[in-house]
């Protein structure tokens, strides 16, 4: 098999599909198999994936673009350049495809956001994704889902026949594990400026996420006098400004520290530093900080919407979407009952390593098989 892999989506600071695209790539390339893959990616995106140097993989460097720049290159540059390669099957990783092409077609869909909760994004990317994910769904030879959730949502939505489109779990890194490097430790805690007991969420302040809930019961949990912090980990999205605007307006400002986005690098001494993770959000179609909290050992709060009842499993809380309550009293119960904390804190690891990037990696080379197979 010549496996093509579209890497040419990954943005310059990755997170979640931007992730997903890293280690897949990484993982298929590490996978002894029958396979010979090339790797499509902007020439400043190759140091991110850093394949090793013995790599079998092919590079086909293709040049950097901003966002709206690389979907026009994909319709009309790109599939000259699949052509020229002699790829047999290219894996799409991040939901579009070029319409027309000389060879066998694999997509990846994230989650089904643009049709479940389209005023969550932009119009622009609501009304572009939802069209491409229909060309996509029609277009490709199979599909992949980051989890069982996003394929019963995309077979409902999109009308896909369920046996087109297959559930590839991503997996968690070997950095996320329990860190007792207290030099490491102090020395993130300092260059961040975090305090000593804090709230963690990490991801991007957009509507999604649904942050306002998290900063209300913060305020809550305040007013019952428990002393602690609130620290935001991510990429200011787009519509952050409300909640800059309710962090000021319920007073909780010298409470809150947003951090911004913390490289990967750092990231799991972040998380090892936190007393609880907590993830409020509206939808998720895998919901990698979740799985990368626990791995690291830390209590997870979140909600029990989408995959996350799939990924969390018995090893985290899960409390109802919009239940402010709900949450604060999970929140609470966390911080106040050390043997709940230390419960949680063994079985997140014990959960997360159920979810490797190797059989991502191997879920996602049997479809190619499958496919190639049918052709």
């Amino acid at each position: 098999m010549i496996i093509g892999i579209d890497a040419s989506a990954l943005p310059p600071r990755p997170v979640g599909a931007g992730n997903y695209i890293i280690h897949l790539v990484r993982s298929l390339a590490a996978l002894k198999s029958e396979g010979e893959f090339i790797v499509f990616a902007q020439a400043s995106r190759q140091e991110l994936i850093a394949l090793p140097e013995d790599s079998t993989c092919r590079w086909v460097i293709v040049p950097d673009m901003k966002p709206a720049v690389r979907l026009v290159w994909e319709q009309t540059m790109f599939p000259r350049l699949v052509d020229k390669s002699g790829v047999e099957l290219l894996h799409s990783l991040h939901y579009t495809r070029p319409i027309r092409l000389p060879c066998a077609s694999v997509v990846t869909f994230h989650d089904m956001t643009f049709f479940l909760y389209p005023r969550l994004h932009t119009r622009p990317k609501r009304i572009f994704f939802r069209l491409a994910m229909q060309i996509s769904a029609r277009g490709a030879d199979a599909l992949i889902a980051d989890s069982e959730s996003t394929r019963q949502d995309a077979i409902r939505l999109l009308g896909i026949p369920p046996q087109k489109i297959y559930t590839a779990l991503l997996g968690v890194d070997e950095a996320y594990r329990p860190i007792s490097d207290l030099r490491a430790l102090e020395a993130v805690q300092l260059k961040y400026g975090l305090p000593e007991d804090f709230i963690l969420y990490v991801g991007m302040v957009e509507p999604r996420k649904n942050l306002p809930l998290l900063i209300r019961a913060f305020r809550k949990l305040m007013d019952l006098g428990t002393d602690t912090h609130l620290v935001i980990a991510g990429r200011l999205g787009w519509m952050y400004a409300n909640v800059l605007q309710l962090i000021d307006t319920l007073g909780v400002k010298d409470r809150v520290s947003l951090i911004g986005y913390v490289p990967t690098q750092d990231l799991p001494l972040v998380y090892n530093l936190a007393s609880i993770f907590v993830y409020p959000t509206l939808y998720e179609g895998f919901g990698l900080p979740a799985l990368e909290a626990m791995a690291c050992g830390v209590p997870v709060v979140t909600t029990e919407v989408s995959s996350l009842p799939e990924i969390v499993g018995d090893a985290g809380i899960l409390v109802p979407a919009n239940d402010e309550t709900a949450l604060t009293r999970a929140i609470q119960s966390v911080l106040t009952d050390r043997a709940l904390s230390q419960r949680l804190a063994i079985l997140g690891p014990e959960r997360a390593s159920q979810f490797t990037w190797e059989r991502t990696a191997q879920q996602t080379l049997q479809v190619y098989r499958d496919v190639l197979r049918a052709d």
